[in-house]
C-alpha cells in the first residue's frame, strides 16, 4: 500500500512566494527596460502611473506578512528604478505610509493595544524632528540625499537582520518620566486571554532615539514602524503588541508634520502619489489575508533582500556609480 505523503507547509507556500517575487522582479523591471531607449522604447506618460501602482501593489502584498511598513520599501525602490526625482518619490513615501497608519489606527484604538498616554510624548517629539528633517533633505542636492538614504536603507537592513523581539518584556519599575507622564496600561492577550498588566522604562532614552528616528523619516520620506518597534518593545520594554500598535498611532503624527513640508515645497505630484497609495492600500488588504498562509520568517527574508539590492543600487546611484 503507497503511503500519503502530505507536503509540509512552507513547501506548500513556496510556490506562492515564488510567484510574488517573480511578479515584484518584473515590475523592478519593467520600467528600467522602458526607460531605456534601446530597450523596449519609451514609455508613454499613462504608462509610469500603471507600472507604479502594479509595484506599489506587490509591495503591499509582501510588507504586511513581513511585518514592515509601504513607506521603507516604497522610498527606495521606487527612486532606484523609477524616473522621477527624488523630492516627488520622499513626498509620496510620506502619504504611503501616513495612509498605511491611518488606516490601522482606529481598530488599534478600540483593541486597546494602540496606548494614547504612550505615543503621544513621543510623536510630538518625533514629529518636530521630522519637520527639521524634511526641511534639510529638500534643502540638500539629490545625490546627497540619495547616498545617505542608501547608508541607511542597508543600515536599517542590518537592523532587521539582527533585531530580536521580546513579546513580553520584564520592567522591573518605571522611571520618573515615565510615571509623571503615565506611561502604563493593562491589554487584553488574544492569543492567551489573559490581562497583561504593563510599563515601561528608559525614558529619556527613548525620546532621544524618537528624536533621530523622526529625523530620517522626514529627511527620507519613509515610514519609521521598522524602528519605533524595536525602541518601543527592547528600549521601553513595552510589549510587543502595544509597541507595534502605538508605533502605527506615532507614525500618523509624525508622517502628517513631514509631509506638509513637502505640499509647501510642491513635492508631492497627484500622478505618483494617488497610484502608490491606492496600490499600496489594496495590496496590503492581500497581504493581511495571505498572514495565515504564508511564513512571516520567509516573506521576511525577501524584503530584507529586497532592501539590500534597493539600498546598494541607491547609494551607488548616489555617488554616480550606477545612472
Amino acid at each position: 500500500m503507497r503511503s500519503l505523503t502530505i507536503p509540509s507547509r512552507g513547501a506548500r507556500n513556496r510556490p506562492l512566494l515564488r510567484l510574488v517575487a517573480a511578479l515584484l522582479c518584473l515590475g523592478l523591471a519593467l520600467p528600467a527596460a522602458a526607460a531605456d531607449p534601446a530597450g523596449l522604447g519609451a514609455m508613454p506618460w499613462w504608462g509610469w502611473p500603471m507600472a507604479l501602482f502594479v509595484v506599489c501593489f506587490l509591495l503591499g502584498i509582501v510588507a504586511v506578512p513581513a511585518g514592515v511598513g509601504g513607506g521603507v520599501l516604497f522610498v527606495p525602490i521606487v527612486a532606484g528604478f523609477f524616473p522621477f526625482h527624488l523630492d516627488f518619490v520622499r513626498g509620496a513615501g510620506l502619504l504611503v505610509a501616513l495612509a498605511s497608519s491611518l488606516a490601522a489606527g482606529p481598530a488599534l484604538l478600540r483593541g486597546g493595544l494602540a496606548n494614547l498616554r504612550l505615543a503621544l510624548p513621543l510623536a510630538l517629539i518625533g514629529s518636530v524632528s521630522s519637520t527639521v528633517g524634511a526641511m534639510m533633505g529638500l534643502a540638500l542636492p539629490a545625490a546627497t540625499v540619495q547616498t545617505a538614504l542608501g547608508l541607511t536603507i542597508l543600515g536599517i537592513v542590518a537592523v532587521m537582520a539582527t533585531a530580536k523581539k521580546s513579546e513580553f518584556p520584564t520592567v522591573t519599575a518605571s522611571d520618573r518620566w515615565a510615571q509623571l507622564l503615565g506611561m502604563r496600561g493593562a491589554f487584553v492577550d488574544g492569543a492567551s486571554g489573559r490581562e497583561v498588566n504593563w510599563q515601561v522604562h528608559r525614558t529619556p532614552l527613548g525620546f532621544g532615539m524618537f528624536l533621530v528616528i523622526g529625523f530620517l523619516a522626514g529627511m527620507f520620506g519613509m515610514g519609521a514602524g521598522w524602528a519605533n518597534v524595536p525602541a518601543l518593545n527592547l528600549v521601553m520594554g513595552a510589549p510587543l503588541k502595544i509597541a507595534a500598535g502605538s508605533s502605527s498611532f506615532i507614525l500618523s503624527l509624525v508622517d502628517s508634520s513631514a509631509a506638509w513640508i513637502y505640499f509647501n515645497k510642491g513635492a508631492v505630484l497627484p500622478i505618483i502619489a494617488v497610484p502608490s497609495v491606492v496600490g499600496m492600500m489594496l495590496g496590503a488588504r492581500i497581504g493581511a489575508r495571505l498572514l495565515t498562509v504564508l511564513k512571516a520568517s520567509i516573506v521576511r527574508r525577501l524584503v530584507i533582500g529586497l532592501l539590500l539590492f534597493a539600498g546598494l543600487r541607491a547609494l551607488l546611484k548616489g555617488l554616480g556609480l550606477w545612472a
